[in-house]
């Protein structure tokens, strides 16, 4: 796997994490971001490269700065990337 796929991986991890951990859905996620909701799935599954614009979308639907969504310490390399 090469670094750019890691990245998109630990930063979908990341986004996943954070939205679960708010108690909200992909579709609300979505919907906050102004973005659709496989997009969403695809970013959380690592196999979207996601643009600036989108990541700071994201980081204001998820009320975190967006270096937040760039902190992996906390994120298990293969944690189940189910959903």
């Amino acid at each position: 796997m090469s670094l750019s796929n890691d990245i998109r991986i630990l930063f979908g991890k990341n986004v996943r994490k954070i939205r679960i951990s708010m108690g909200i859905s992909q579709e609300e996620l979505a919907f906050r971001c102004g973005l659709h909701r496989t997009y969403i799935s695809d970013i959380e599954r690592g196999t979207r490269n996601v643009s600036l614009e989108n990541i700071e979308r994201i980081a204001h639907a998820l009320n975190v700065p967006p270096k937040d969504l760039f902190d992996f310490s906390s994120i298990e390399p293969k944690d189940d990337q189910e959903t």
